[in-house]
């Protein structure tokens, strides 16, 4: 908003300039909550806020003429800025004027001389007073006291000052009358009128009877304000009617109160010819008018001298860039702004006038921002679209300010926006579905496998916690069998595992971040528990106690490849763990039985003699893991002579029962059948995932 409020200079510091909380329809419980502040643009601070009350006060005695000069309009600029959220108001106050100067001419007393000769309307040039006031406040009128041969003309110069001339009216005698003392008052348009006084004396001269003469008197030049030094103004057109010395014109520069010389610096003038120059570089920016005024004197006794006045109006030349101020920058802003949020507010000036000080502002097309005017050179950058701190995490902005003269001239400012965090990305794990091996009877505490997420989110929103969920499928808890280091996502076991009663594991891990509210999700990590050689062989067949014997009668006829007996053992353990293989242990006499290495078989291997003894043989049964266990029995055979030979027992090995003796074919089918049950076993698995 824009407020604007006027107040007469010289009132008491404390005096009320504006309600300000009534004029921005806003509670005055609220201006303290939001951090009402006021800022003056010029750095001196002439107003304070009543944050009680919601009113603008005067901080100090305000003097128009100390504050601006003698331009026609004084205002004071502030800015009011609130928070929560944030804005910012603009406020002018109008500095009026009061009539409290009263004026004042450069000199107490004038002395002028004209000839005796000089005919009736002749026109000699007054001193101009100086009224620091303005407006109807400054001078209204001049007054010359009573004369018969002199009277007072006002002229109106282009600026509008009040030129005071006296006219001669009526012919001179320099006999009669040598000096003529006048009073010329100076009024203002105050209410009550103030008036100053200059006494003006007027010495009568005797011949050059002819002042050089000024065409047109007032006149006025354009001139741009980036010509080159030495640059031609103008050539004063001055006539002198007069002969010889009386007719020869000298210029010079007058010196008045109003232009105390500062134009000299800036322009020459030949006092021979009347070419006014330029002598130094103009800049509209610092003064866009100068009024010159010369000063024609002939060479005559007693000298005679015209007045020319000169006003050059600079035209402006686009020969400033524009200014940008940040006022304010929120930074960082959080990722899920919605749009319209204000992000900073920026003022821009440009010191040239007209086209050449109208300036825009312009950001990339390709940011979600966008400039909205808030009103005169104030703009709000503001959000045009979702931000994603994942995709982008900060943005330098170049805002660019370029005015509209010819040629163009720009400058740009560039300032970086953070963004903030939200948490608005789920932990994602790198592999869903995962598996690990571990070997049964580790012991607790063995590193399993380590589970791996990533969150695109950063700090608190970023930072992840491990943890193992119940599944249901087993009927223990999952917990007891493994836990997981929640910050770095290892998975340990808890418990040794035994391969025999549990060959698999689905261990569900979830994943959470920190945030608020937290997000989280999940994978699922097959564990597959590896065989170790941890059962012996036992002996199925034959069955005999611990320390006994087993005891087997033979013929005692029985012929090479007679099958005594069979030993038939089972490992618990699986693959290499459970191959079983069968030997004889040695003794000091050699045995006429062998027995099968791989189906157990014992047969005859020789000839028995006749009235042989019993024969006591150990068979050990040992499996084909690392270390390798075994087992074994202890058979007692005896011949018989009365016992009968079967001759189906007596085949050769290859050719006996081979349903009995194909160990190897019993392994392949059992290995087949556990890959189907496996297969099957993944299949479902992955339905129920999925």
């Amino acid at each position: 908003a824009q407020l604007r409020y006027s107040v007469p200079e010289d009132r008491e510091p404390g005096s009320s300039v504006g309600d300000l909380a009534k004029d921005l329809g806003v509670e005055v419980r609220s201006l303290a909550t939001r951090n009402l502040r006021l800022v003056s643009e010029g750095g001196q601070r002439h107003f304070q806020v009543d944050l009680a009350a919601g009113v603008l006060l005067l901080d100090s005695r305000l003097d128009r003429e100390a504050l601006c000069g003698q331009s026609p309009t004084c205002s004071l600029h502030l800015q009011l800025v609130m928070e929560n959220p944030l804005q910012l108001h603009r406020v002018e106050v109008d500095v009026l004027d009061v009539n409290d100067n009263a004026p004042q001419f450069p000199k107490p007393e004038v002395v002028l001389e004209i000839t005796e000769v000089a005919n009736p309307g002749t026109r000699l040039p007054l001193e101009v007073a100086e009224d620091l006031d303005m407006g109807s406040n400054s001078i209204s009128t001049y007054e010359l006291s009573p004369s018969e041969h002199f009277t007072l003309s006002i002229n109106v110069r282009g600026d509008g000052v009040k030129m005071p001339e006296m006219v001669l009216q009526k012919a001179l005698d320099r006999e009669k009358v040598a000096v003529h003392r006048l009073t010329l008052t100076a009024l203002d348009g105050g209410n009550p009128v103030k008036s100053g006084t200059a006494k003006v004396t007027i010495h009568v001269l005797d011949a050059n009877d002819n002042p050089p003469v000024c065409d047109p008197p007032i006149s006025k030049v354009y001139l741009e304000e980036n010509v080159p030094v030495g640059t031609l103004v103008t050539k004063l057109n001055v006539t002198d009617l007069d002969e010889g010395p009386n007719g020869d014109v000298e210029y010079s520069f007058k010196i008045s109160n109003n232009a105390p010389g500062k134009f000299t610096k800036l322009f020459s003038l030949d006092p021979r010819t009347g070419e006014i120059r330029t002598k130094g570089p103009l800049d509209y920016e610092e003064s866009s008018a100068y009024e010159i005024a010369v000063r024609a004197r002939d060479k005559g006794s007693p000298a005679m001298e015209g007045h020319c006045h000169l006003r050059v109006e600079l035209i402006d030349i686009n020969d400033n860039s524009p200014e940008i101020v940040l006022t304010s920058l929120s930074s960082p802003v959080q990722e899920d702004a919605t749009p319209g949020t204000v992000i900073a507010l920026i003022g821009v000036k440009d010191s040239d006038s007209g086209d050449n000080g109208q300036v825009r502002l312009q950001i990339a097309e390709e940011l979600p921002f966008k400039l909205v005017s808030s009103f005169k050179e104030h703009f709000s950058l503001v959000t045009n679209g979702p931000l994603d701190r994942e995709k982008a995490s900060g943005y330098n902005i170049t805002v660019r300010a370029v005015d509209s003269g010819s040629p163009q001239r720009a400058t740009q400012k560039t300032f970086y926006l953070r963004i903030a965090d939200v948490n608005d990305n789920a932990p994602n794990f790198s592999i869903p579905f995962d598996t690990a091996h571990v070997q049964e009877n580790s012991l607790p505490g063995t590193s399993v496998f380590s589970v791996l997420a990533s969150d695109p989110d950063e700090g608190s929103n970023a930072k992840l916690s491990y943890s193992i969920l119940h599944n249901g499928m087993q009927d223990v808890p999952i917990s007891t069998y493994f836990r997981i280091d929640q910050d770095n996502g290892t998975i340990y076991t808890v418990r040794a595992l035994d391969y025999e009663q549990d060959k698999v594991f689905q261990v569900p891990v979830e994943v959470k971040d920190a945030g608020s509210p937290a997000l989280s999700s999940t994978a699922v990590v097959h564990v597959f528990v590896l065989d170790e050689n941890d059962n012996a062989p036992t002996i199925v067949y034959p069955s005999v106690p611990k320390g006994s014997a087993f005891h087997q009668t033979i013929p005692a006829l029985a012929e090479p490849g007679y099958l005594v007996t069979k030993i038939v053992a089972v490992d618990a353990d699986s693959g290499h763990n459970a191959w079983l293989s069968y030997q004889l242990q040695e003794t000091a006499e050699a045995l006429p039985f062998q027995v099968e290495r791989r189906s157990g078989e014992i047969r005859v291997a020789q000839a028995l003699r006749d009235s042989e003894d019993p024969h006591r043989l150990v068979v050990e049964v040992r499996d084909n893991g690392t270390p390798s266990l075994s087992a074994s029995v202890v058979l007692v055979i005896s011949p018989e002579e009365n016992s009968v030979q079967d001759f189906a027992k007596s085949l050769d090995l290859p050719k006996s029962s081979p349903k009995d003796t194909n160990l190897t074919l019993y392994l392949i089918i059992s290995l087949v059948s556990i890959s189907l049950v496996s297969c099957v076993m993944f299949g479902v698995v992955a339905a129920r995932c999925l």
